[in-house]
């Protein structure tokens, strides 16, 4: 269930992502929900093994959302730096 919960909340992760780092990405609007998807799961990884915990503490927690965005955030970066260096 926490893999659903993780979906879910990488859908609005992606999109903060997007507002905090705003620029032309290709792909629109279904990319942006994607990079949130996996975002949200790699923040959801990365606080478990990083720190230890279980970062799903629960939906409205602080530090779910917060590991959401800094992996929305991470995987947005990847996605700027692979995309602009292909089409350059």
């Amino acid at each position: 269930m926490s893999i659903i919960a993780w979906i879910l909340i990488g859908l609005i992760a992606g999109a903060i992502a997007k507002a905090l780092m705003p620029g032309k990405d290709p792909g629109g609007c279904l990319v942006t929900m994607l990079i949130g998807i996996v975002g949200g799961l790699l923040g959801g990884w990365l606080g478990k093994v990083i720190f230890g915990v279980h970062s799903i503490n629960g939906f409205f927690h602080l530090s779910t959302w917060i590991a959401a965005v800094v992996g929305s955030v991470i995987v947005l970066l990847l996605y700027r730096l692979l995309i602009g260096r292909r089409s350059h």
